[in-house]
């Protein structure tokens, strides 16, 4: 496993989990994620994703919701649980992710080289 694998494994254990309204995905849409985090997700073709980009979707957005929510890249599990990122839909945790956890996240996906989900 690599330094970055771990960093991301780390990271997911400090972002709280809140319960979304079922089906939302008011704040799904396309997002870049790091090559260890893409490795994670199932592969989908050119045609998946440039149907998903036509309509400003995310390519793992289903018709009930996020159909890879356990592997979900760092930026989506942010979604909600912080002051920067409001769920449009005012849910969140009860805690937030505590502001060093949401710089940390920031800088490793500034760190590493990110491709679109």
């Amino acid at each position: 496993m690599s330094c970055t694998s771990r960093k991301i494994d780390h990271l997911r254990l400090q972002i709280p989990r809140f319960d979304c309204v079922p089906g939302c995905h008011d704040c799904c849409g396309p997002v870049t994620a790091s090559s260890e985090e893409m490795a994670r997700l199932p592969v989908k073709s050119d045609a998946e994703h440039e149907a998903a980009l036509a309509q400003y979707n995310c390519v793992h957005l289903g018709p009930q919701g996020c159909e890879v929510y356990d592997q979900r890249p760092l930026i989506c599990r942010l979604f909600g649980t912080t002051p920067s990122l409001p769920c449009p839909r005012g849910r969140g945790p009860q805690q937030p992710t505590e502001p060093r956890v949401e710089r940390q996240v920031h800088q490793l996906i500034a760190s590493t080289r990110q491709v679109l989900v």
